[in-house]
């Protein structure tokens, strides 16, 4: 019995043709989404600023009852994390399902 060992080449920058390229499609569109909300509200702030100790238009809004900036920071970015993670998966699995459908369908 002859001992066979495949190597994976495994390069997110090329990926493989099949669901390797389609896995790293919804990877990119999730940090995509993720840097715009986390890093992008941070430059809103920013620019924003009306006075050097950075207060201004956000920071004196309020949303039930907390400082919007605050709000923004402390509960909506957890569930937009939250909200990603479940993106992420369903799409993971639209993705390994259609693959698989047409694996299967190269046997039959």
């Amino acid at each position: 019995m002859q001992h066979h060992e495949e190597m994976y080449d495994v390069n997110p920058f090329k990926p493989k043709v099949g669901s390797m390229v389609d896995e790293v499609a919804v990877i990119v569109a999730i940090l995509i989404g993720w840097g715009l909300l986390n890093f992008g509200f941070q430059a809103l702030l920013n620019l924003l600023a009306e006075t050097p100790t950075g207060e201004g238009v956000l920071t004196r809004l309020t949303f039930l009852s907390f400082p919007f900036h605050f709000w923004f920071t402390g509960q909506f970015l957890p569930l937009w994390f939250v909200l990603l993670c479940v993106i992420f998966n369903l799409y993971t699995d639209r993705v390994t399902e259609r693959h698989n459908r047409k694996r299967n369908r190269t046997y039959e």
